[in-house]
């Protein structure tokens, strides 16, 4: 629910003012100037019309100043004389439900508990996304996590250890929670996601009395907008000073870095993506945050104009006509090295980009149990994935800069 500066009664208000002064300007008018009259007439609809615009504006200026998130489109922090507010715009993909909670303080004893009432700082915490992980850690918070589900995939060290240590409890894989282990541990919170729907488990715990929150930062379709979503651990833990000042830090690093960007003459010739089963070829969308990668890089993405926010499902020889002579192969799916893709199809030996050893994958950087370092830690540092893009491309720009999560293919 967000909170309102009372439009009603201000545009009101406003109306009144309007019609009065209409009135006293008629009463002026002798009766005899009945012409006047009339072609002020005309007028009146266009002073309402310019009251109400006017009016609606202000109002629109003083509700966007309400939410502290500028790129972020699934969720707002509000805090207004002191009631803090997290509010969920979406919980999936084909949902726009809104989920408000209210934030205070664990040492203000007054407040009634409730699953919209959440008390910070959070201290046991069961997180379900290795994008979470690297959120919590740079809050200096990865102890405060008691459980994850399929937790092989978790690369970072720091939370490793923990793992190694039993102080966080394996409970289940993605798509089927242990709720029974969930139930033992009683978390304050389980930060959840759900691609389509809302997941049952989740729904399970909710109905057990567990406080469960959706994070939905996958839906974002900026990387900023995506690592901008710290500032939602930032408050569950009550560190949204600490948040804010990283992700300001990593706005600027990316910023900088596209406007190096931009002042490059060249855009090379971008493909991505490739086959992965029943001859479709699968690569970023026009309106994908991938995409946004690319264009802030000034790259020249063959496929930048086309429509949607995920990915495009094309058929070999239409990618083959209009990509065979990309200068860079960036992201072949899962392939990780140039034998495999001509296991899986020799015809990408026709490409240019094969030809002059110019494709670069994240996928062969790994932690010690197997997870991509690049889907952990990429959402949180677009900062970092701009410049492996900018790197790859125009390495010139960045002589001092070495490639976080991609390297070319062998």
């Amino acid at each position: 629910m967000r909170f309102v500066l009372k439009p009603k009664f201000e545009a009101k208000v406003s109306f009144k003012l309007v019609l009065k002064n209409i009135f006293v300007i008629l009463l002026k008018i002798s009766s005899n100037n009945m012409n006047k009259i009339l072609k002020l007439s005309f007028l009146i609809p266009f002073l309402l019309m310019f009251a109400c615009n006017k009016q609606s504006n202000t109002n629109h200026k003083k509700n966007k100043t309400l939410s502290k998130i500028r790129y972020a489109k699934g969720f707002d922090i509000i805090d207004k004389k002191g009631i803090k507010k997290l509010i969920i715009k979406t919980d999936n993909k084909n949902s726009n439900n809104f989920s408000d909670y209210t934030i205070t303080k664990k040492s203000n004893k007054q407040v009634t508990e409730s699953h919209h009432n959440i008390r910070v700082p959070i201290k046991e915490i069961i997180l379900t996304s290795t994008t979470h992980v690297p959120m919590v850690e740079l809050l200096n918070e990865e102890e405060s996590i008691i459980g994850f589900p399929n937790s092989k995939y978790i690369s970072s060290l720091k939370t490793r250890s923990l793992i190694d240590n039993s102080q966080i409890k394996e409970i289940g894989k993605e798509s089927s929670l242990n709720t029974e282990i969930i139930l033992e541990l009683q978390p304050e919170l389980v930060v959840g996601f759900a691609v389509a729907s809302e997941d049952k488990n989740l729904t399970t715990l909710k109905k057990a009395g567990i406080t469960v929150i959706y994070n939905a930062d996958w839906l974002e379709n900026t990387p900023l907008g995506r690592a901008e979503w710290i500032q939602f651990f930032g408050i569950l833990f009550d560190k949204e000073k600490q948040a804010d000042s990283i992700f300001k830090t990593i706005e600027k690093n990316y910023n900088e870095a596209k406007e190096i960007a931009e002042k490059s003459k060249i855009s090379p010739k971008i493909i991505s993506g490739a086959i992965m089963s029943k001859g479709i070829w699968n690569l970023p969308a026009g309106d994908s945050f991938v995409a946004q990668f690319m264009k802030d890089a000034n790259l020249n993405y063959l496929w930048k104009n086309t429509k949607g926010k995920g990915s495009l499902s094309l058929s070999f020889e239409s990618v083959f006509d209009k990509g065979k002579n990309a200068d860079f192969w960036i992201a072949p799916a899962y392939f990780t090295t140039k034998k495999d893709l001509l296991k899986s199809n020799n015809l990408y030996a026709e490409f240019k980009a094969f030809k002059d050893d110019e494709i670069y994958t994240p996928t062969t950087k790994k932690g010690t149990t197997g997870g991509v370092i690049y889907y952990e830690l990429a959402p949180t540092r677009p900062d970092l994935v701009l410049k492996d893009f900018i790197k790859i491309t125009n390495p010139k720009l960045l002589p001092n800069y070495n490639l976080t999560f991609f390297e070319k293919m062998k």
